[in-house]
């Protein structure tokens, strides 16, 4: 298994390679990108009365669109590009942001810990709560708590996190201003003490985790009661129960183990919930989230934090998938991966 597991990791390296090559290649084909836009600019400006280049019929000259080029990284083929990008991202070097100016690794870590914030706290909620609720519902299965709690979860699940958040600010912020509009912290936060900073986060926190833990919850609940549902079932249950063992401890030491297979088989996946999260509930809360960060990327062309957002957000996610397995092998010692 311990060779199964370093294999899993060299392959994490060629992998991401992989992954970057298509990333930045697409990043140099798309139309609109940066120095398009430089152009396009220049252009409005001499269509507003600024002076032409002499002789030309352009805004810019062919020099200075050759020392743009070069100023974004243009004048080179793509896997050259590549090469000197990657070359960069081994000695920890990500670039700098067109749009803020800024190291990529600095704008990154500004967004971080927000995004780690609301992804560990929806992390443990979710299978602190929803692992013993799911066990709750398969052991009362078509009674009233079953039933109850899941037209409860799915009616959560039905409603998108983005459009759930849109209602809750309308309502508790807008209507009763029992919470701020969005944020991850008040305008005078740097003025507070300890436990106002703390109790300011708490805060504003509320809306956002009500919107990315509704569509987890139903998820990991239902996948969790209905491979209880089939171990609780299964033949060995019922010799087990036969030969004396009490139905707590059959469910507990037996069904339950076989159960949270699945469970660990999707909770590296979730991994990248650490920092990704969802830029939709991050716009709609106005947070300065890794997510969003992402999308304004995207749309504003800022390739070198596109490409950064995407090396950090696929290595979590290899590194999540190695992590399943681990937790599956660890759960269940039948598994030995060759």
């Amino acid at each position: 298994m311990r060779d199964y597991f370093i294999r899993r990791l060299l392959l994490i390296i060629p992998t991401l390679i992989g992954v970057t090559i298509i990333v930045f290649a697409i990043t140099r084909l798309v139309p609109g990108g940066p120095l398009e836009r430089a152009i396009m600019e220049s252009q409005q400006m001499d269509a507003g009365g600024t002076s032409q280049a002499a002789g030309q019929g352009m805004a810019m000259s062919e020099a200075q669109l050759e020392k743009l080029k070069e100023y974004y990284g243009f004048d080179k083929p793509v896997l050259e590009s590549y090469v000197d990008w990657a070359t960069k991202v081994a000695t920890g070097d990500l670039g700098s942001s067109y749009r803020y100016n800024e190291p990529v690794w600095d704008v990154i870590q500004d967004r971080f810990p927000v995004s780690l914030y609301y992804g560990l706290i929806t992390l443990i909620i979710t299978y602190a709560v929803c692992i013993p609720l799911g066990m709750l519902k398969a052991i009362k299965h078509r009674t009233a708590v079953d039933n109850i709690s899941s037209i409860l979860i799915f009616v959560g699940y039905a409603v998108p996190g983005y459009v759930l958040g849109a209602l809750l600010l309308l309502y508790f912020s807008v209507r009763l201003e029992w919470f701020p509009m969005g944020g991850f912290v008040s305008m005078r936060f740097d003025e507070m003490g300890a436990l106002d900073k703390t109790l300011d986060v708490i805060h504003h926190s509320i809306l956002p985790l009500v919107c990315y833990l509704v569509g987890a919850f139903a998820f990991t609940t239902m996948l969790l009661k209905n491979h209880l549902l089939d171990n609780l079932a299964s033949d060995y249950i019922r010799t087990a129960i036969a030969k004396g063992v009490s139905f707590r401890q059959a469910v507990t030491k037996h069904a339950m183990r076989n159960s949270l297979i699945p469970i660990a088989t999707t909770f590296g996946q979730n991994i990248t919930l650490l920092v990704s999260g969802s830029f939709l509930v991050e716009t709609v809360f106005d947070i300065n989230g890794f997510g969003l960060l992402g999308l304004n990327a995207v749309l504003d062309r800022d390739y070198p934090v596109v490409m950064g957002v995407v090396l950090l957000s696929s290595f979590l996610l290899l590194i999540g998938n190695v992590l399943s397995d681990f937790l599956v092998a660890l759960v269940d010692p039948r598994i030995r991966f060759q």
